[in-house]
This record gives structure tokens, C-alpha cells and sequence, in this order.
């Protein structure tokens, strides 16, 4: 990884960020997994994905627009950068033993299929922790291992939908809205990550691996911790919805775009202007007559409008990628600075089993080596 030249602070290399030197194995599909592997590797680690041999993850072929590059969706790119890619059949014997030859030596595994897939393949916590004691093994499940809601698909759209974070409102007569983003996806994701960076912490002292459990309910639930906080305290009373959203904080409307104010404690006023001079107002009038009252404010920006503003510019979140022979992409890149130096790589999405025979040369072949000397 090298630090962006705009950057006054010293250059990270790959050596010196805190995960050199782990390797992890991603048996991820779609975001939550490929997103907590993807983080470990902006930290330093070896990232591995193994992938079905021929089709690869299904998030190759996941659009959420119309948008691929190179083949595959371009959300697939930004969330498998940084990554190699080995192939493999898991049902087939030969290819099962490669993979188990690379579990032997892997720090972490990390893993969301549906719960009884993993045991199907010989490959849950219990199997994988027998050849490799060691192990941090991390899995995403969508609602856990317990419960008539087990075998339910681990959908984002879902589970905000069964969470409460589509905002599902008995007092109101407004159709539930799920959030833009695959929220239950990516905070699950961060979870992993932080239960893993934990557990190699642990094992760090006292040699033991572990097995690392999320779910995307769980994620979404405790996402919502201050309005379930609030609810489980005031009991029945408590009005459904957001706790805090219908008096302390707005988005107005005006002439020029949108306005979000947030009440700046509890002895801010109310601001007695009626729609039709709110919506006559610019963003700057708007913001002028809320602040004086204890509002904090901003304006509503588009990504268009946020693009182009300085201190977007200034905190410098875009980089440039590029897979083997592929086309260079612009993407986000790792929002942790470690000794004030953004991470960067220059490491694209690999294409399926682009690395298969490096790997098998660089680790199987060299295990099989060392145990037959």
C-alpha cells in the first residue's frame, strides 16, 4: 500500500500496517463477508478469496445498476479489491483437500452461507478447528443458528424489513421505506471485523483461535440501540417511530434543495416559519434563521454536489484500482488512517481463480512438500 502524494504523513507499506504477514481465507458471497475480509485486507492481511470454480460469487453477476467493468458488477470490484482468487469445487475430493491444505494454514476463515451449508461440506467450525486449532473463524449468518426464523434467507432487504429499520410506524399512516444501502449487509460486515481483530488479539497471548458469530438481525438491532434503548424503558407509552426524529431533528425543503437541522439540546426553540416561506427561503436563509435558535444545520447534498466540495476533496477517499489487464476503476478506499496515513492499494477485484496455481505453487504444494520430507 502506498500513501496518496497529496499527504504530508509518512508512507504506509504493505510491511508495516498491522495485519502483515495474516493470511485469511473469504469464502464470502454477496457483501457481509467479502466486506469484513475486504477490511482486514486494507489492514494489511492476505486476503484469499476461494470461489466456485467457473461461476465465482454470485455477486459478479449482482447489479444494482447498470454498471460492470471488465465483466463483473462494479459493486462485486468495491468490495473484493485487494484480494486474490482461488478456485475450487468443494463437493469434489481433490479440490477439498487443496482448500483444507490452505485452511491448515490460515489465520482467519470467514464465512455466510446459510446455516448447514458450511457441515455439508466438512468445513464448519468444529472440522476446520481440528486441523487448525488456531483459527479465527468468523461467520455471518441472517438470523443465527437458533430460532424458526433459522433457515429464512439472510436477505438485507428483509432483515430491515423484520428489524424496524424500515421505520414502520403504527401511529402513521406512511408506507414503510427501506434504507438506500445494504445497511444490515455492511454493519454486519464491521461487526465480523471486530469480533476477529479481537479474537487474534486474544490469541496473540494465549495461542487459542475462535469462532466468531454475527448475524444481520442481531447487526440491525443493535444499530437501533438508542430507539429500542428508549422503547424498552418508557414501555407501551413510547410512540412508534423513531424516538428522536419528529421534534428534534428535520430536512426542510427550499427553494434551492434541502436543509437537515437537529435541535441542539433540549432548550432549542421552535422556529416559527410556515412552509411557504421555508420552501421561499434558500438553504443559506434557511440555515441563518435556524442556527440563532439552537439548530445545528447543513445543507442536503447529492454525491454530485458532495464531489465537488473541498472538504470532500481534502479528505482524499478516492482511489484508483486496477485488476490484471483490466480497466482502472475509481473507488472508495479504507476510511481508518493508522499514524495518520490513508491506506491505499492499488489492487483491483481478482478475476475467478486468477491465482489458483501461484497459490498452489506458494502454499499447497510447499505444505505437501515439508510433510513427506
Amino acid at each position: 500500500m502506498t500513501e496518496h502524494s497529496g499527504n504530508s504523513a509518512a508512507a504506509e507499506t504493505n510491511a508495516q500496517l498491522p495485519l502483515a504477514g495474516l493470511l485469511v481465507l473469504d469464502f464470502g458471497q454477496f457483501l457481509s463477508a467479502p466486506s469484513a475480509a475486504l477490511r482486514l485486507a486494507d489492514l494489511g492481511a492476505r486476503v484469499i478469496k476461494v470461489e466456485r470454480a467457473g461461476s465465482g460469487d454470485i455477486c459478479r453477476r449482482l447489479y444494482i445498476s447498470n454498471m460492470e467493468l471488465d465483466g463483473d458488477s462494479t459493486l462485486f470490484h468495491a468490495i473484493n479489491r485487494n484480494k486474490e482468487s482461488f478456485s475450487a469445487d468443494l463437493r469434489n475430493p481433490a479440490d477439498a483437500e487443496e482448500v483444507l491444505a490452505l485452511i491448515r494454514q490460515a489465520d482467519v476463515l470467514i464465512q455466510n452461507f446459510r446455516p448447514g451449508v458450511m457441515e455439508r461440506l466438512g468445513l464448519h467450525y468444529e472440522a476446520v478447528q481440528a486441523v487448525n486449532p488456531a483459527i479465527v473463524y468468523g461467520e455471518i449468518t441472517g438470523y443465527g443458528h437458533e430460532g424458526p426464523w433459522v433457515g429464512k434467507p439472510g436477505q438485507d432487504l428483509l432483515v430491515q424489513s423484520v428489524s424496524g429499520l424500515t421505520g414502520l410506524r403504527e401511529d402513521s399512516d406512511e408506507p414503510p421505506m427501506p434504507q438506500g444501502l445494504a445497511l444490515t449487509d455492511m454493519i454486519a460486515g464491521a461487526h465480523l471485523a471486530q469480533g476477529i481483530l479481537s479474537c487474534l488479539v486474544r490469541r496473540a497471548v494465549t495461542g487459542r483461535g475462535a469462532h466468531v458469530a454475527v448475524s444481520l438481525l442481531e447487526s440491525a438491532l443493535d444499530l437501533q440501540a438508542d430507539e429500542i434503548t428508549a422503547r424498552l424503558t418508557a414501555g407501551a407509552e413510547t410512540p412508534s417511530g423513531p424516538a428522536h426524529q419528529p421534534v428534534r431533528q428535520s430536512i426542510f425543503a427550499v427553494k434551492d434543495g434541502y436543509v437537515a437541522a437537529v435541535a441542539n439540546g433540549q432548550a432549542a426553540a421552535d422556529v416559527a416559519i410556515s412552509t411557504a416561506e421555508a420552501s421561499a427561503m434558500s438553504a443559506d436563509e434557511r440555515i441563518a434563521a435556524l442556527e440563532p435558535a439552537d439548530y445545528d444545520c447543513a445543507k442536503v447534498l447529492s454525491w454530485t454536489e458532495l464531489r465537488e466540495e473541498p472538504h470532500f476533496r481534502q479528505l482524499d477517499m478516492v482511489q484508483q484500482v486496477t485488476r490484471a489487464g483490466g480497466t482502472p476503476m475509481r473507488t472508495t478506499c479504507c476510511p481508518i488512517r493508522i499514524d495518520g496515513a490513508r491506506l491505499r492499494s492499488e489492487k483491483g477485484s481478482p478475476r475467478v481463480g486468477e491465482h489458483t496455481e501461484a497459490i498452489r505453487q506458494e502454499w499447497i504444494h510447499k505444505l505437501k512438500e515439508d510433510t513427506t520430507r
